[in-house]
């Protein structure tokens, strides 16, 4: 199962930015686990998106997790769109990530 996480700040980017590199910290552990396969800022800078490979099982629990562990959300700097997603195009593709 796979995962669209739309980030969006909650303050100005003036009091997001002290916070960016714990934020890519996180997702550095994120990506070396394997969950996270790509992520990147919205432009303009209002938030930003990630995309995840979660499991099949516990789908919701998993998303939970990982909002919860962002120092974004710990610090309520921002808030989680969390969108399970099954793609049906492109999947070869998506397993090569």
């Amino acid at each position: 199962m796979y995962a669209i996480a739309i980030i969006r700040y909650r303050r100005p980017f003036e009091e997001i930015a002290p916070v960016v590199d714990a934020h890519r910290a996180y997702l550095r552990t994120l990506q070396a686990e394997g969950v996270l396969l790509a992520s990147g800022p919205f432009d303009p800078r209002t938030g930003g998106g990630l995309l995840l490979r979660v499991p099949d099982e516990g789908t919701l629990a998993a998303l939970d997790r990982i909002r919860d562990g962002d120092p974004f959300t710990q610090q309520g700097l921002a808030q989680y769109e969390l969108l399970p997603w099954n793609p049906v195009i492109g999947t070869e593709k998506l397993a090569l990530l």
